[in-house]
C-alpha cells in the first residue's frame, strides 16, 4: 500500500505545476498583446495629430491622401514578409474588382479620418471610431445578413447618445482648425459609412472566397496604393508632397513611423485575436481608446466641459458593459467570442478574418 500512496503525489505534483506554469504564461502573452496593441496605437494616435493637426516650421502638411500612400506601402511590405513566414499563397485568391472595392473604400476612409483632425480634435475623431457602431450593424444587416440583439442596439444607443453629448456640450475644433468643425463632422461621417462598409466587405472576402489573412492585406494594400497614387496623381499632389519632405525631412521620418506603428498594431490585434478571442481584443481597444483621449488632452491641452466629462463616461461606460457582458455571458455567441480564433496546437487560422483597427 506504501507504494500506491507515493503514486498519486509522484504524478499529480508535476501535472498541478504544469497547469499553473500554462496559466501564468497565458496571462503574460495576453498581457503582453494588451501592451503592445495600447502602446503601439498610442504612438500612432499621437503621430496621427502631429502631422495632420501642427506644423512643420509654420508650414502645414496638406496632401493627406499622400500620407495613406506611405501608410499602405509599408502594410505591403509587412504582408508580404508576413505570408512568405507563415507559408501562405502570394497568389490572387478573389476578383480582383473585389479587391478594389475594399481598396477604394479603405483609401477614402482613411484620408476622410486624417483631414477631419484639420477641423475637429482628436478627441472627437476617437469618439468617432465608437460611434461607428450604428452604421456598422446597418451594413451587418444589409451585406451580410446579421442580426443584433437587444442589448447591442442598446450599448449603440448609449454610445450614439454619449458621442452626440460631446459633440454639443463643450469645444471640438483642432486647436489649429483652418475651416468650420462642421466639416471636419462631415469627413467623420464619411469615414464612419466607408469604414462601415470596408469591414463588412471584407468579412464577406473571407467568407465568400476563403483568403488568408496576409493575402487579404497584400492585395487590398496594393490596390489602395493604386487607388491613392492615382488619386495624388490627378491632383498634382506628388511634386508638392515630394517637396514637402525635401523641406521637411522629419515629415517623412513621423510618417513613416506612423506608418509602422499602425502596421505593428495590426499584427499585435490579429496575435491578439487568435490566441485569446475577440471579446479580449474588444477589452483592450476600449482601454486604448480611453488612453489615447487622455493623452491627446494632455499633450495637445484640448479643453474639456463637465457635460463632456459626462458624454465621455456614457460612451466607454456602455463599451465596457458591453465587453464584460461578452465575456462573462454563457450564450453561444459570447462563447464563441471568447474562443481564439486557433485552439492551441492547431496550425491553420489564416482563413478567418480578426477585428481590425482600421488606419
Amino acid at each position: 500500500f506504501g507504494s500506491i500512496s507515493i503514486h498519486p503525489q509522484t504524478f499529480t505534483h508535476p501535472v498541478q505545476s504544469q497547469t499553473t506554469m500554462e496559466v501564468v504564461s497565458n496571462f503574460f502573452l495576453c498581457l503582453s498583446y494588451c501592451l503592445g496593441i495600447v502602446g503601439t496605437l498610442l504612438i500612432y494616435s499621437i503621430l496621427q495629430e502631429r502631422i495632420m493637426s501642427g506644423t512643420y516650421d509654420g508650414e502645414r502638411f496638406g496632401t493627406t491622401v499622400f500620407l495613406v500612400l506611405i501608410n499602405r506601402v509599408v502594410a505591403v511590405l509587412f504582408a508580404v514578409g508576413m505570408a512568405i513566414i507563415n507559408g501562405e499563397s502570394l497568389r490572387l485568391q478573389a476578383p480582383v474588382f473585389r479587391f478594389f472595392v475594399v481598396s477604394w473604400s479603405t483609401v477614402y476612409a482613411s484620408a476622410s479620418q486624417y483631414e477631419a483632425l484639420k477641423y475637429v480634435s482628436f478627441p472627437v475623431q476617437m469618439l468617432g471610431k465608437s460611434f461607428k457602431m450604428m452604421p456598422v450593424m446597418v451594413w451587418g444587416m444589409a451585406v451580410g445578413g446579421k442580426s443584433y440583439k437587444l442589448v447591442d442596439w442598446c450599448v449603440a444607443a448609449a454610445v450614439t447618445g454619449g458621442v452626440t453629448e460631446f459633440l454639443m456640450t463643450g469645444p471640438i475644433s483642432s486647436t489649429s482648425a483652418t475651416g468650420t468643425s462642421l466639416f471636419g463632422l462631415g469627413l467623420l461621417g464619411l469615414f464612419l459609412v466607408l469604414d462601415g462598409f470596408t469591414s463588412t466587405y471584407q468579412e464577406v472576402l473571407f467568407k465568400d472566397y476563403n483568403t488568408s489573412k496576409y493575402n487579404q492585406m497584400i492585395f487590398i494594400n496594393l490596390g489602395s496604393c493604386l487607388v491613392s497614387s492615382a488619386t495624388i496623381f490627378a491632383s498634382g499632389g506628388f511634386n508638392i508632397s515630394f517637396a514637402f519632405i525635401a523641406a521637411h525631412p522629419v515629415f517623412l521620418m513621423d510618417a513613416t513611423f506612423l506608418s509602422a506603428s499602425a502596421v505593428s498594431g495590426q499584427w499585435f490585434i490579429y496575435s491578439q485575436v487568435k490566441e485569446f478571442g475577440a471579446l479580449v481584443f474588444a477589452a483592450t481597444m476600449n482601454v486604448r481608446q480611453v488612453l489615447s483621449i487622455l493623452l491627446s488632452y494632455v499633450t495637445y491641452g484640448h479643453s474639456i466641459t463637465g457635460w463632456q466629462v459626462i458624454g465621455l463616461c456614457a460612451v466607454f461606460g456602455a463599451l465596457f458593459y458591453k465587453s464584460a457582458q461578452g465575456l462573462m455571458g454563457s450564450d453561444s455567441a459570447s462563447q464563441a467570442e471568447k474562443k481564439p480564433l486557433v485552439e492551441k496546437k492547431v496550425e491553420d487560422a489564416s482563413s478567418t478574418p480578426a477585428p481590425q483597427e482600421k488606419v
